[in-house]
């Protein structure tokens, strides 16, 4: 997804330099309306199966206008999913495999006891004794080296099923980038792309234009730097071509950092002036605003 600005095109610039050039209108800066734009473009290879949307429609951020084949996306992601259950499977219960050895063993604990309490009344040997310790140590290194092995398998099953995770992971990615959806509040501009075309990812698909949100783009003097700052509200009136214009309150919301020669299809308040700084002025748009428009700018 790509950003720019709106410029006006050179037929347009050429009407703004004669509009600016008209001395008898009282203004301090002059511009004209643009807008940010934003270029959708695939993010999927495949056949666009929808894209429900025209030029000059309105969408809002988040809303789907359209889909690009998923269907062999989806089915692989289906064969992840069975993959990682048939790992699940192998997984073995440690407890459960061992439940006869931890029996055997509680059994001969049991006997050590009994043993070792008749020991104490003559009533058995040291060596029986002795013999019951000796299995219960060997029982319990059994116990030891299986829990070990069922351990190292249950690990590397385990790892198994996360690369699974990941790769089912990727592929929801991938269905989610399939879906084409409107980045933010605007206004369709432009349509690239039709049901039923190919695309690559990078396909540029339609570009959009907030157009609640305008602002116009003027040149400031050095002189005129020192009475402005950010957020100052100014008056902006719209070359409309009537003797009534339209008058909106507008904001300062950018000054550039750096000068810049006068651009030749710009004129400034002080006609003298080589070195200019850009400046942003926000306009809400009530829907009269078009990309293009010409207007003069006046600090209160």
């Amino acid at each position: 997804m790509k950003h720019k600005i709106v410029y006006a095109t050179t037929a347009v610039a050429a009407l703004i330099f004669g509009s600016c050039s008209d001395r008898t209108r009282e203004f301090d800066a002059c511009g004209q309306i643009e807008a940010t734009e934003v270029l959708v473009s695939a993010e999927a290879n495949g056949r666009i199966v929808s894209l429900q949307l025209s030029e000059g429609d309105k969408l809002e951020a988040g809303k789907e206008v359209g889909a690009i084949d998923s269907v062999q996306t989806y089915l692989q992601k289906k064969e992840l999913i069975r993959k990682k259950a048939n790992a699940q499977t192998k997984l073995v219960d440690i407890n459960r495999q061992l439940a006869s050895q931890y029996a055997h063993l509680k059994n001969l604990q049991t006997d050590y006891d009994r043993y070792k309490a008749l020991e104490a009344k003559d009533a058995a040997t040291k060596k029986q004794v002795d013999d019951i310790v000796s299995q219960i140590a060997v029982t319990e290194r059994e116990i030891s080296a299986k829990k070990q092995t069922y351990e190292r398998n249950n690990t590397g099953i385990q790892e198994e099923i996360a690369l699974y995770d990941v790769q089912i992971a990727e592929k929801d990615d991938q269905l989610n980038k399939c879906r084409i959806v409107a980045p933010i509040d605007g206004t369709v501009l432009t349509k690239f792309a039709e049901e039923g075309e190919l695309v690559t990812s990078g396909k540029s698909l339609f570009k959009l234009a907030d157009m609640n949100q305008v602002y116009v783009r003027a040149y400031l003097t050095t002189a005129q730097l020192a009475d402005v700052k950010l957020n100052d509200e100014v008056k902006v009136t719209i070359e409309d071509g009537t003797n009534t214009p339209r008058q909106y309150d507008g904001r300062l919301i950018w000054i550039a950092d750096e000068a810049e020669f006068t651009p030749k299809n710009i004129q400034t308040k002080d006609e003298r002036a080589d070195l200019v700084y850009a400046a942003k002025i926000s306009v809400k748009n009530d829907g009269y605003l078009k990309l293009g428009m010409y207007a003069y700018v006046l600090f209160k």
